[in-house]
């Protein structure tokens, strides 16, 4: 009996256990096979076209947007030669602003500008206004004469070798001169320019830094 009952007990284990093992293989085989998942572009990845496409926009209209500055606020210049010196000298980087003569403002006697000459196309040049429309200039013994008045003019420290015979500023133009009066392609040459000639106002020497003034 004891032998049986342990037989009976071995062979009820082993198909308890048979029992267990097969609804667990049943179960396994029965779970379907986890379906692959399509891979998704990533919305964030930029192709290479579109990304150069972005740069070039950028790019463009920082180029406007420096332009728009150069063109309507300020810009730096670089002084070339000796024809405004003491005042400024080669070499130097001035700021030159733009609003007050782009939108609507006049230039004013002892203004110190960058502009253009005759048939020179867009060559800048940086002179001293010194007659007005109207205005009679006149340089004789070393002085300049505006309206038969000697302008005492202290910032100069070279005085022209010239003479110039009393001259009327037509309307609409104006009468420039470099600081350096014998060494200046100015208005005693070239004549006088037209408004839209000047085209910035010289306020500062940013450069070399151990110059930075104001320009009066």
């Amino acid at each position: 009996m004891t032998t049986i009952q342990s037989d009976n007990e071995q062979v009820q284990q082993e198909a308890t256990a048979q029992d267990q093992q097969q609804p667990q293989a049943a179960q396994a085989e029965s779970t379907p096979a986890a379906a692959e998942t399509p891979i998704q572009p990533d919305p964030k990845k930029k192709s290479a076209g579109r990304e150069l496409l972005e740069w070039v926009l950028y790019l463009g209209a920082a180029v406007l947007v420096a332009l728009a500055i150069r063109t309507f606020i300020f810009e730096p210049v670089r002084v070339d030669g000796a024809s405004m010196s003491d005042t400024l000298h080669d070499g130097e980087v001035m700021i030159v602003t733009k609003p007050e003569y782009v939108f609507g403002g006049n230039p004013q006697r002892n203004d110190v500008v960058i502009c253009h000459y005759p048939q020179r196309g867009a060559t800048n040049f940086v002179k001293r206004i010194v007659g007005l429309p109207g205005d009679v200039v006149e340089i004789k013994d070393g002085y300049l004469y505006i309206n038969n008045e000697q302008q005492p003019e202290e910032f100069l420290t070279h005085r022209p070798n010239y003479e110039m015979p009393a001259y009327t500023v037509p309307e609409g133009k104006y009468f420039v001169l470099g600081d350096n009066r014998s060494n200046s392609n100015d208005s005693h040459l070239v004549g006088p320019l037209d408004r839209n000639m000047i085209v910035g106002h010289v306020r500062w020497v940013v450069f070399p830094f151990s110059q930075i003034r104001t320009v009066e």
